[in-house]
């Protein structure tokens, strides 16, 4: 059995592994400092974007507050499509272009990070 300290984002963590058949594995977590709560996992992929569609993606993790928009529906270039709260601020993922919502791959309450598919355009 060793005893570990490990240091992660600032937070000080006392670890204790164990060796078996000649690989570590932990044995027993315990934080020196508060841990921070662990991060929602993250959610199941969606369906690719149909061939020629467009995917407005997530530009910063955060938690999805509102979603403007149904499949189907027409928009234009500057419409609000999901408002994406992160870091204590509302976002407005806008439309680029004027098009039509194929799909909406996210829904209000949902945590999503960079780069997750929110919304898909014609």
């Amino acid at each position: 059995m060793k005893n570990l300290r490990i240091t992660v984002n600032g937070t000080v963590y006392d670890v204790q592994v164990e060796e078996v058949d000649g690989t570590a594995a932990p044995a027993a977590v315990s934080a020196a400092k508060p841990a921070a709560a662990p991060k929602a996992a993250a959610p199941a992929p969606k369906a690719a974007a149909p061939a020629g569609g467009e995917e407005v993606k997530s530009p910063m993790p955060g938690t999805i507050i509102s979603v403007n928009v149904k499949a189907g529906q027409a928009v234009k270039k500057g419409d609000v499509l999901v408002v994406l709260e992160a870091m204590k601020m509302e976002n407005e993922i806008k439309a680029a272009k004027d098009g039509k919502v194929v799909s909406v791959a996210v829904n209000k309450g949902e945590s999503v990070d960079t780069g997750t598919v929110l919304v898909t355009m014609d």
